[in-house]
């Protein structure tokens, strides 16, 4: 059997935490070729974003303190996540390099005094950079050979987009069989770095925050593996936020579409992307708690069982939103008209994560990120109002809530339900928008009544009575 094997951030940021996960890897390697993706310590990537911003101010103290706790965090747990003299002199000079590495490529960009996201990109994979060898060097003093490869060097390809690069998926396939092969065959663990790629012309590049998921499927895919366990600190995916609904209880077994809804709004135990390259070859993916493996996790498949397949599965919220409304009558009837709305929002990378359009025409509304509000409203306002546009107002503290289940589809008053079920608690809604699927049912309504409409939408389709 191939597995396919994700560890993220809370797995490795401590010795202790390191050990257990070699060990964990070494108990699953009888009779599997096992490979293995690791993210960076937690908050490393966090740091090396806030950085970042350090560096385009020019503050040399704050960049000088960034790698000295690097360096401290990392050296301390190699030193004592790795009891063999030999192995961990090994791990720790490779730390010290690839620490003093980044505070070159800091060092040089603080004198350029910008920061490109092609250097972003490069800042930002240090983070798995340093984690990975300690993994592999791990495993290596417990008895598993191991090889820590970057993305770069284990074969995954990916466009020149930087920041959110996208795989090439035909050439990734044969590099990453390619380069993974002799190694699996040989009985070593390839330890791979999540998140990083290279475009063709050799310059590192991400996939995305959170994208060691996504390398994990995409190596899955490459080599063909039978499942893919992304390792969390959490036993699976839920009926809904456990710090919203206290009874939320963990799914069994989603399907691929029902996952993509969920991560789509807001499960962020799991990258929206990570399911694509798993997809077509029906690879199953199990989501899994590094700290309590008796817990078999939820299973996401092409094909659930007939006894997991209800109505709604989830009650999903995303906070920290807004909603933008434009209006005007020379919209109507128009043609082209949101074409430019959305363009002009693209061209500004603003993410629309949402949309809903009267039947009048007249007016459009979109949720976007509370984050990007100040830029899209600027964008809108000097490029389309007065032309296209006449008016625009702004709700800048909404929250979306989505209900997803494939059991929706075709049945008769799911959409009554979820309103009347808010309706009672005396929840307004503010905005609606359901797409052809079924798979989902979103809506828009004030944060300060999230709480109370996921609650009131998680007892209405009774998930806190489901038990494992």
């Amino acid at each position: 059997m191939k597995l396919v094997m994700k560890f993220g951030g809370t797995a490795v940021d401590s010795p202790d935490k390191v050990k257990h996960v070699a060990k964990l890897i070494k108990s699953h390697k009888p009779g599997n070729d096992v490979v293995c993706v690791v993210s960076a310590v937690r908050g490393m990537t966090d740091g090396l974003l806030a950085i970042a911003d350090s560096v385009r101010r020019g503050d040399k103290t704050s960049i000088e303190d960034f790698v000295k706790k690097a360096l401290s965090i990392h050296t301390e747990i190699a030193t004592n996540a790795i009891s063999d003299k030999k192995q961990r002199e090994q791990a720790l000079a490779g730390v010290k390099k690839t620490v003093g590495e980044l505070k070159d490529v800091l060092g040089g960009i603080v004198l350029l005094g910008e920061v490109t996201p092609k250097s972003l990109d490069y800042m930002l994979s240090f983070g798995e950079r340093l984690s990975t060898p300690i993994v592999a060097y791990a495993l290596m003093d417990i008895g598993v050979d191991a090889e820590a490869l970057t993305g770069k060097e284990a074969g995954i390809v990916t466009d020149s987009n930087f920041g959110e690069a996208r795989p090439l998926i035909d050439t990734t396939k044969l590099r990453v069989n390619h380069k993974l092969s002799p190694i699996t065959k040989r009985g070593a663990v390839p330890v791979i770095t999540g998140f990083v790629g290279a475009d063709q012309h050799g310059n590192i590049t991400t996939i995305g925050r959170g994208g060691s998921d996504y390398t994990a499927t995409i190596v899955a895919a490459s080599i063909g593996a039978d499942e893919v366990w992304l390792w969390s600190d959490v036993d699976g995916l839920m009926t809904a936020d456990p710090k919203i609904v206290k009874s939320a209880q963990v799914l069994k077994e989603v399907s691929f579409a029902e996952a993509m809804e969920m991560a789509l709004f807001g499960a962020k135990y799991m990258h929206p992307r990570a399911l694509e390259p798993v997809m077509d070859t029906k690879i199953p993916i199990r989501i899994r708690n590094t700290f309590n493996t008796k817990h078999p996790g939820t299973v996401i498949t092409q094909r659930p069982s007939r006894d997991s397949q209800k109505i709604v599965k989830s009650v999903s919220a995303i906070r920290h939103t807004a909603l933008i409304d434009v209006s005007g009558g020379g919209m109507v009837g128009a043609p082209g008209t949101a074409a430019k709305i959305f363009d002009t929002l693209a061209k500004n990378r603003v993410n629309i994560m949402m949309i809903s359009q009267s039947p009048s025409e007249s007016s459009i509304s979109m949720v976007v990120r509370k984050t990007d509000l100040d830029k899209a409203t600027t964008t809108l306002e000097l490029n389309l109002l007065g032309k296209v546009i006449k008016q625009v107002n702004v709700s800048d503290d909404v929250a979306v809530i989505a209900v997803v289940g494939s059991g929706m589809r075709g049945i008769k008053g799911v959409a009554a339900k979820v309103f009347g079920a808010v309706a009672k608690h005396k929840v307004n809604v503010i905005m609606i928008a359901q797409g052809s699927s079924e798979l989902n049912l979103a809506f828009v309504v004030s944060d300060s009544d999230c709480e109370r409409a996921v609650n009131a939408l998680h007892d209405e389709f009774g998930l806190r009575a489901r038990r494992r």
